[in-house]
């Protein structure tokens, strides 16, 4: 039976920078993923990574931008943290090889994004994510003596002892269908988003909530699950991102008048506000008969306004996307795009050294909540929150695995238990309906009534959607009997981790009666500060059913005000 320190699961950026900090930190470690460590959906992250290298700039103005960002919500203290240590976390990628872009004087070249005062986002072209995640790999394999590797395997369950601490997880071997239990004294879950529970979305088929709701199952609170962000700019077509470096670069949003309409609700900023003042602002031109393309459900970005040369260089993946999925040269004219669920800024509740409220129990990146996104992430600030609190987990971490013995698990029990469960999922008979109709009703649903804008009536309808399909997926059944890279069995597991967060974010939504950040209640348009100063936590509590609870909002410097851009 495998035996470590720390076992983290999920290898993107998150998981990776946890391992290295571990075994920097002199732990033996795990790292453990449901596919290969670079297809992870960290690859997917275009635009870049914010910090305040500027020598003009400061942390602080990038601290008091993610709070206003947040719409006053996000947990100062972890802000705080996360921004004053951006500038030594990017440098120190530069110096193991992420090939970051630079201008003509030589220096780090940095882009304008939403929300921030002054440009102070790093980038590699708009492939960020995915040059940070090859170079974090290939210093996994610098690490191969002190760091074990267990790739194509997915984590059932997580395992914990009589006292309620964490000691491991069951995961199955994907290339075989073995099941193994895996000790350790400290979990680190860094598994990503929940974005498959939306159709569409921008988020890989890999992102269905496992960490969140394996954690909740234990008991872990979640905070935050009603703030899901929408991007502003997806391809009408299938919800494929066109990154915000589009719009840094200069990119012009147009509705069907050619009107620039960011001016109508964002007259500093236009189309470089934050990302749910964006989407709103798409989706009410939409509503109100103003969008483009078939059914008019689209809105204009125009890129012909950014130099040829310039987006050749500094948008090339975005050049080919366009052509491949949407048929257009972006360089030649506009193409069609709408809001899409892109991130999940509530998670695993934690404090700012990822540790959760379960003993042994960690969470970083995504699937975690520190808080430091609040009510609205800022673009370029997921991939500074996976690295900063990722390293900060793996950190802490390895210091409490060394006052502390190697646990019992009683593993084979466990194994057997969970094996007459997949056994049981494996042999459900084709009475009832198909798990791919399950999830497409859910994403349907979800996006439909859990978007840009939400009211009550549609609230309550999604919350009996989601609890007929969480029954529903009891008897859906699967094709594949086998063993060996058996996807629909993994699918039906999968499933009910996608429904638990669907719960959960629904459940926070109905609860907040008023609009902040990525949430936007019609029926209550109004920022109520003096009730929802708060955070939203939801627990599982014994019930199947999400108990709620309230969290304060720490604060620190900035007092909340009237949020404009």
């Amino acid at each position: 039976m495998p035996a470590h320190d720390v076992l983290i699961l999920g290898a993107g950026l998150a998981g990776q920078r946890a391992a290295l900090a571990a075994a920097d930190a002199g732990a033996s470690v795990a790292i453990m993923s449901k596919v290969h460590p670079v297809r992870s959906h960290s690859v997917a992250a275009a635009g870049g990574i914010n910090a305040a290298i500027n020598p003009a700039d400061d942390w602080r103005s990038h601290a008091y931008d993610t709070v206003k960002g947040s719409d006053f919500i996000g947990d100062q203290d972890a802000i705080e943290v996360m921004c004053e240590e951006a500038p030594h976390e990017v440098m120190h990628l530069e110096h193991i090889g992420v090939t970051f872009h630079r201008n003509e004087t030589g220096n780090l070249d940095l882009r304008a994004f939403g929300g921030a005062s002054m440009k102070r986002t790093a980038y590699v072209a708009d492939i960020t994510g995915q040059a940070i995640l090859h170079v974090l790999y290939e210093q996994l394999m610098k690490y191969h003596e002190r760091v074990d590797r267990y790739e194509e395997w997915f984590t059932t369950s997580l395992l914990q002892d009589e006292t309620g601490a964490v000691t491991g997880c069951i995961a199955r071997d994907i290339r075989t269908g073995k099941l193994e239990a895996f000790t350790a004294k400290n979990v680190i879950l860094a598994t990503g988003g929940a974005g498959q529970a939306f159709k569409p979305t921008t988020n890989g088929l890999i992102c269905t909530g496992d960490g969140i709701a394996q954690a909740y199952r234990l008991g872990a609170p979640l905070m935050d699950m009603e703030m899901v962000q929408y991007h502003p700019t997806c391809l009408v077509e299938n919800g494929f991102l066109i990154t915000e470096g589009a719009r840094g670069e200069g990119a012009h949003l147009l509705n069907a008048d050619g009107e620039r309409f960011m001016e109508k609700y964002a007259p500093n900023k236009m189309e470089l506000a934050s990302r749910d003042v964006v989407s709103r602002a798409e989706q009410t031109e939409i509503n109100e008969g103003r969008g483009v393309g078939p059914g008019g459900v689209g809105i204009y970005l125009d890129i012909t306004v950014v130099p040829k040369k310039r987006t050749l260089e500094a948008l090339r993946e975005i050049v080919n996307i366009g052509k491949d999925f949407a048929g257009v040269d972006i360089t030649r004219e506009p193409i069609l795009i709408r809001p899409g669920q892109h991130y999940i800024m509530g998670g695993i509740k934690t404090d700012i050294w990822g540790a959760t409220q379960i003993e042994g129990l960690y969470a970083a990146g995504e699937c975690a909540c520190v808080s430091v996104h609040g009510g609205n992430r800022l673009g370029a600030n997921s991939l500074l929150d996976t690295l900063i609190f990722g390293r900060r987990a793996g950190e802490h971490a390895a210091n409490r695995a060394r006052g502390i013995p190697m646990p019992e698990t009683g593993g084979q029990a466990r194994i057997d238990q969970e094996q007459a469960w997949i056994d049981s999922i494996i042999e459900r008979p084709r009475t009832g309906r198909r798990l791919s109709e399950i999830k497409d009703e859910l994403g349907t649903e979800m996006n439909r009534n859990v978007a840009v804008f939400r009211e009550q009536a549609g609230l309550e309808h999604a919350l009996e959607v989601v609890r007929r399909l969480k029954e529903e997926a009891k008897t859906a059944y699967v094709d594949d009997k086998g063993s060996v890279f058996n996807q629909d069995v993994l699918g039906a597991i999968e499933l009910g981790y996608m429904l638990d967060c669907a719960e959960c974010t629904v459940v926070g939504a109905i609860e907040r009666k008023e609009s902040r950040g990525a949430q936007y209640r019609i029926d209550y348009p109004e920022r109520n500060d003096d009730e929802w100063m708060k955070h939203i936590t939801l627990s599982r509590n014994g019930s199947d059913e999400p108990s709620i609870g309230y969290a304060p909002v720490t604060i620190t410097q900035w007092q909340p005000e009237e949020r404009k851009y």
